[in-house]
């Protein structure tokens, strides 16, 4: 079996939203045409309680993208985003959510963030994708969506580690900073990732 996962395709992501990655409208009709060809097709969202510890609103004096030690763990400061029960943490309205089986929710821990659709940036908690595949004998999963530098290189960083062949689809992706999706492309591909 073979997932496609479609990672963080919401509001706040989008051209004028909160966290808007650069051009992240352009994916959409491209990730929409391509689950036809998979087995299985999840998705993940993010959703982060109001004052999340990863947003640069919860500390006096910080800004957006500067960067802090959050319990232990290196944390960029974001502009809030993806509030729980906002309409900028809905899926677009765009997305093809026809074929999704299952959506799995993210970041909803205020002390830790949470960029993976598999575990939060400590990989103390896991959101049971792991089990769901398993439990559907998927062996291989294509990975597309919103950050490619962020919550879709972490995905699929993750899901090599838990053992899935792991494609990143790079029509169907668009990154917040380009020259880091370079660096972070190339260590995807020495772990062992694939493109599609």
């Amino acid at each position: 079996m073979h997932a496609l996962i479609i990672v963080d395709i919401q509001y706040d992501f989008l051209p004028n939203g909160s966290l808007a990655v650069p051009l992240g409208d352009e994916i959409i009709e491209q990730v929409n045409r391509i689950q036809q060809d998979y087995d299985l097709v999840v998705a993940t969202q993010d959703w982060h309680p109001a004052g999340h510890k990863s947003f640069a609103s919860a500390h006096a004096g910080r800004k957006p993208f500067e960067i802090i030690d959050l319990n232990g763990l290196e944390q960029v400061l974001w502009p809030d985003h993806c509030v729980q029960g906002s309409a900028g943490a809905e899926l677009t309205d765009l997305l093809d959510t026809h074929r999704v089986e299952a959506i799995f929710r993210k970041g909803t821990n205020p002390e830790i963030d949470s960029y993976s659709g598999f575990f939060d940036n400590g990989k103390r908690k896991n959101t049971g994708l792991t089990g769901y595949l398993r439990d559907r004998d998927v062996t291989t999963v294509s990975v597309c969506g919103l950050a490619a530098d962020y919550c879709v290189y972490f995905t699929a960083m993750d899901a090599l580690e838990q053992g899935f062949d792991t494609y990143i689809v790079e029509e169907a992706i668009r990154p917040i900073d380009a020259s880091g999706y370079r660096d972070k492309r190339a260590t995807f591909l020495q772990r062992g990732g694939k493109l599609r």
